[in-house]
């Protein structure tokens, strides 16, 4: 039997593997590609390719895919076998380095956002070696980046490798300020990721779970998350089975997953991996939901990834533990040891205040969904404002800086960058917030507000690019300067007064936030469609130009494909819905009526005095609330065909947001009435209190 560390990464073309397996010099050549991004050649890419095909053999492999994320939220990948024909009708197993390095997938049918006409179908697939390939199933698969024929991005990653060669770009320039020895800087992230189990069998008797992830319907059980005992809870053994499956095929696939537990909703839980450089941690968070789906039907569950599955207990999202660290393993968010580790500390914590406070609609933008709507200002995840945590102890530190006060902390000292009396920075002096949408952790930021289902790649592309920008400006003013400590001291002090309006370290669950947050100017992007615009303004169309993350044509194409998508889930939930209620919901309760009124029949004909109020008071309530419900939706169909009509998506999603999300508002209410009086032998469907403590 296989021990853990000879299990972990066994599905992995890994660093080990390549050693083991290549030549010393295609090896040296592989690794300064990785390493420094130096190009990479055919030959030494056909001595990769071979040696990659014959691991993969050997583990099971008989195909390989170009494996890319595009524009959908999901991945997707072509499989093409290693075979290839000889003179006397044999085959023998080939894969060489053009095919290892360049794919041609058919593009017309991905997300454009108008970049090209359904007629142009070509698309390139370019492989990306910092991320290892490995096997899944009889796959091998080659993590790689996707674009247009004329190059524009038609994925996520191609900008997230774009945005992490800007912070790097930019963070250099002020390291090097600072005598740093570092030759590379890298953003890393450990996404968490909440989650739903549900039976199979129950989850297949909801057409509203099949179709749009979430329930459209569902009264209250009794019971739900008040009780507050579900979270940390004793794992039970089914959904344990399923997270030992989990963790190994992961392992497997070399996914650092780290931390598993019960989370607060009934049936909800939560993995979550050790930090990864970003492009890593966005391939092996995409691989992670992608398993946790496949598993899930080995062991007669379903994984539910929609931030609000269910209606009255908490949504599900994921936590982007974000930080820069060098390649000589320092955390530029990590308090220091010398005064000038704290200046340099410092520095960068205020890019990341003035990058956020600047760029507060990017963030936004970047975790705006349909799904994630549901969720946000929800009392259960941050509010959709945003704004950032520090702790009280280093707001102290940052007020005494901008006001050049003493420090009041647990010796006073004169707040001076660069002189000895320095504080040593100490990490967790306070407690966490968790309303708080971006928090500062100790040496990482956590970004809390990522919806469940979405990649990763969005929020750290707005992020890696926001503080790049600053860094830019920063070492524009540094690199300039004559005096550099008084200087960088005026740079941080202007920084913190400019930009301190984002700090919040209290509640952001309370509505007297929502008044404090537009008295500092703050914006409050409550949807999708409220947001969005935002994406297209100049601003942010020349801080991606300006670092060469996305093209206008690229920002514009996003846009067009997240509010088209908008309109599109919508429409689908409200067709489910009136599905739903035409062909299950009114039938079920009037044949229920039906028998309760046979029921006042036959009591009236053994004897007029025998009491029927329950049968009656039930079947006039069923009446009442089945004609509201019949008209609510004829009114949502008549809105949603409206909706459908709209040729401009911005006004399409506006239209849905405005009147066919509130209409379905509607229907849910009349139709949940109905399920409590409805007996259960006549309801179409599982309830909640199936559903949600099934397993």
């Amino acid at each position: 039997m296989e021990t853990l560390p000879q299990t972990f990464g066994s599905l992995v073309f890994n660093d080990s593997v390549m050693k083991e397996r290549l030549p010393k010099e295609t090896y040296k050549a592989m690794q300064k590609t990785i390493q420094n991004g130096e190009d990479l050649n055919l030959e030494v890419a056909n001595v990769v390719a071979n040696a990659m095909k014959d691991w993969a053999i050997e583990k099971g492999a008989t195909h390989y895919t170009h494996w890319f994320q595009p524009m959908t939220g999901v991945t997707a990948e072509k499989h093409d076998s290693f075979i290839s024909p000889t003179n006397d009708g044999h085959i023998i197993m080939e894969f060489n380095g053009k095919e290892l390095v360049k794919g041609e997938p058919d593009a017309s049918s991905f997300p454009s956002g108008g970049i090209r006409a359904t007629c142009e179908a070509r698309g390139y697939t370019a492989w990306d070696p910092t991320s290892y390939a490995f096997i899944k199933g009889t796959c091998l698969c080659i993590p790689t980046a996707f674009c247009s024929y004329g190059g524009e991005a038609l994925d996520k990653k191609t900008p997230l490798l774009r945005s992490m060669a800007a912070i790097n770009k930019q963070a250099m320039r002020v390291l090097k300020l600072f005598g740093s020895n570092a030759k590379s800087v890298k953003t890393t992230v450990g996404p968490e990721q909440e989650y739903f189990l549900v039976d199979k069998k129950l989850y297949d008797q909801r057409e509203d779970l099949i179709f749009t992830g979430r329930t459209l319907f569902g009264a209250m059980p009794p019971k739900g998350q008040e009780l507050e005992d579900h979270y940390f809870g004793t794992i039970k053994p089914r959904v344990q089975a399923y997270m030992n499956e989990l963790n190994e095929e992961l392992w497997k696939l070399g996914v650092l997953a780290k931390t598993e537990h019960n989370e607060v909703a009934p049936s909800q839980h939560e993995l979550a991996p050790i930090f990864a450089t970003t492009n890593i941690a966005t391939d092996h968070n995409q691989l992670t939901m992608e398993v946790m789906k496949k598993l899930a039907r080995k062991h007669d569950l379903v994984c539910l990834l929609h931030e609000k599955p269910f209606a009255g207990v908490n949504g599900s999202g994921k936590h982007n533990n974000w930080s820069i660290s060098t390649d000589t393993g320092v955390n530029l968010l990590e308090p220091g040891e010398t005064p000038r580790e704290n200046a340099q500390f410092l520095l960068f914590l205020a890019a990341v205040i003035k990058a956020v406070d600047e760029y507060q609609d990017l963030l936004r933008i970047s975790v705006a969904s349909a799904g994630n709507d549901h969720r946000l200002g929800a009392n259960e995840a941050p509010p959709a404002i945003v704004s950032m945590f520090v702790g009280d102890e280093l707001e102290a530190v940052l007020e005494s800086i901008e006001e050049g006060t003493i420090y009041q902390g647990k010796k006073k000292v004169q707040m001076k960058i660069g002189v000895d009396v320095l504080p040593k920075f100490p990490k967790d002096t306070t407690d966490r917030n968790r309303t708080s949408p971006f928090a500062f952790t100790g040496n990482k930021f956590e970004f809390r507000m990522l919806g469940s289902s979405e990649s990763i790649a969005c929020a750290n592309i707005m992020l890696n690019t926001a503080v790049a920008e600053e860094l830019c400006e920063f070492a524009d003013i540094l690199e300039s300067s004559q005096r550099f400590e008084e200087d960088l001291n005026e740079l941080i002090r202007s920084t913190i007064k400019s930009h301190k309006r984002i700090i919040f370290n209290g509640n952001g669950y309370d509505d007297a936030w929502i008044k404090e947050a537009e008295k500092r100017g703050l914006l409050n992007l409550k949807t999708t469609p409220d947001c969005l615009p935002y994406y297209i303004s100049k601003k942010n169309i020349e801080l991606f130009k300006k670092h060469e993350v996305l093209s206008e044509t690229e920002v514009h194409a996003r846009y067009e494909i997240i509010i088209e998508n908008y309109a599109k889930l919508i429409n689908i939930e409200a067709l489910t819905m009136i599905d739903m209620v035409k062909k299950m919901i009114l039938p079920a309760v009037t044949k229920y009526s039906d028998a309760l009124a046979k029921t006042i029949i036959a009591k009236q004909q053994v004897s007029s005095s025998i009491v029927s109020t329950y049968e009656c008071s039930v079947v006039r309530e069923i009446a009442e609330l089945s004609a509201k419900l019949y008209e609510d939706t004829k009114s949502l169909e008549s809105l949603d065909a409206k909706a459908k009509k709209i040729e401009d998506a911005q006004k399409s999603a506006s239209y849905y947001k405005d009147y066919v999300i509130p209409q379905m508002e509607k229907v849910r209410e009349s139709a949940d009435k109905l399920e409590v009086i409805t007996a259960k032998e006549y309801w179409p469907f599982p309830s909640y209190s199936e559903i949600l403590f099934s397993v």
